[in-house]
């Protein structure tokens, strides 16, 4: 059931007040009435209110006066003003008392009731954008990650670990789940921060160039190298060196990286002299490594250089309502670069969210923003800012009053939803959605089961008959 908006309505004639709160009520309008100024600032003291509509001529203190203390006091609380007069100045006084909106008398039922509602959507938008900013700021993060989810709550707490080790760090997941903001993140918190980060992305450079751009070379040690370069390898000493999707380096070049992590020294193309390098080794590859050694792709000895300490990172679509706090994130960030005033998601925008499963991960998600925040008119990103597909996959929820956070549900719906995500993303694979779920299989079955969720896949009725 719809929760009514909570109006103060500030009028010292009792006669008119008891009309328009009569009026109102019949219009879906909880009213609080008020025959006094000094009598509304006590109610706003005590009352949970959403809107103040108040007559601007009173004794005493006028509508106008209050409106610019309710403003001063009450930033987010809007203020609908009733004036009799139809002139300029009148309007005028009213938005620089920042009223958010006037409605001139006779009153016309339709026109004041459309204000209100502007006025109620206005306030329940604040909050919601308050209470998601405040989880941002609340949430267990690490550097610059967001999320709360259980999952990433394990990445936080590996990655708080790793951070002042010098071990060679693995870091898999799917493409967009922020690998190289984990490796700068692990930089910043590590040892060498003082020292260069280093990154190259092993798959974007061709392989008869990128081992001079690892090692150095000398001049004239092939066609166009007109002078000498330093490798990258000596370039970062000191600090970090971020290989970035590593399972694609040519297999030809594996056995001389192999041996510079083993002897910590490097040849430059065209060069017979070693240079020693210092450097902090991050890599990351969205493959399986273990499966490119056994299919002979990955050199094993390199896995086991490169690979001492391993970080998973999950899917977005693992991560239940952190895709919220993401786009909340995203939201502030691009309205801020843009200059433009939105402030958050609607309800039908976030079930959008929650509902697509982000192929794409959480680069997807920020592009995706990014165009929302660019299309969108409004204060907020609506349904219809989203792409398409975005919205096509919108998933049916539980019904919320209106106004309520998108994401205030009974506990047991939160529970119902992660698991089930997490199940399908781990190919409805028990043990494996189990370990990340950190519970047991036994546990986990009977929550499957009572949730209704498909069956488990062979690989995972397989490993429960072991």
């Amino acid at each position: 059931m719809a929760v009514a908006p909570r109006i103060l309505l500030v009028d010292d004639d009792p006669s008119v007040c008891a009309l328009l709160q009569a009026q109102l009520t019949r219009r879906g309008f909880e009213v609080q009435p008020a025959l006094s100024v000094s009598e509304a600032l006590r109610l706003l003291e005590d009352t949970e209110i959403e809107v103040v509509l108040t007559d601007i001529v009173m004794e005493g203190m006028d509508g106008l006066q209050l409106c610019a203390q309710v403003v001063a006091d009450r930033p987010e609380l809007p203020v609908v003003i009733l004036t009799a007069s139809e002139r300029l100045e009148t309007a005028i006084g009213a938005m620089r008392a920042g009223a958010y909106d006037f409605v001139t008398k006779p009153i016309d039922l339709e026109v004041l009731t459309l204000a209100l509602e502007r006025a109620v959507k206005k306030r329940r938008l604040v909050a919601t954008v308050e209470r998601l900013s405040r989880a941002l700021e609340e949430a267990t993060g690490f550097d610059e990650l967001v999320g709360e989810s259980p999952v990433m709550r394990k990445v936080y707490g590996l990655l708080g670990r790793v951070a002042q080790s010098e071990a060679s760090v693995l870091i898999t997941g799917e493409s967009g789940t922020g690998k190289e903001l984990v490796a700068r993140a692990l930089h910043r918190r590590g040892p060498r921060s003082a020292g260069p980060f280093v990154a190259v992305n092993c798959a974007a450079i061709p392989e008869t160039l990128l081992e001079s751009e690892l090692f150095g070379h000398l001049r004239g040690a092939f066609t166009d190298a007109s002078a000498a370069r330093v490798g990258l390898f000596v370039q970062a000493s000191g600090g970090t060196l971020f290989l970035d999707e590593i399972g694609d380096l040519p297999i030809g070049l594996q056995p001389k990286l192999t041996r510079a992590l083993q002897e910590r020294v490097v040849r430059a193309v065209g060069g017979k002299d070693e240079v020693p390098f210092d450097v902090h080794l991050i890599t990351a590859t969205n493959q399986d490594l273990r499966a490119a050694v056994a299919e002979h792709r990955f050199r094993e000895d390199l896995f086991f250089r490169v690979a001492v300490i391993q970080i998973e990172l999950p899917p977005l679509r693992a991560r239940g309502t952190d895709v919220l706090l993401l786009a909340q994130h995203f939201v502030e960030r691009y309205g801020e670069r843009t200059g433009k005033r939105v402030r958050g998601l609607s309800r039908v925008a976030a079930e959008c969210l929650l509902g697509y499963p982000w192929p794409g991960n959480v680069r997807e998600l920020q592009n995706c923003i990014e165009r929302a925040v660019a299309l969108t008119m409004r204060e907020e990103v609506g349904a219809e800012d989203l792409p398409e597909h975005v919205r096509a996959r919108r998933r049916p929820r539980p019904a919320l009053a209106a106004g309520e956070p998108v994401d205030l549900v009974s506990l047991e719906e939160v529970d119902r939803r992660h698991i089930l995500r997490v199940f399908e993303a781990v190919g409805r694979n028990q043990r494996r959605a189990a370990q990340l779920l950190g519970i047991d299989r036994k546990t986990l079955a009977g929550k499957l089961a009572r949730y209704g969720a498909p069956e488990a896949s062979r690989r995972g009725a397989r490993g429960r008959r072991r």
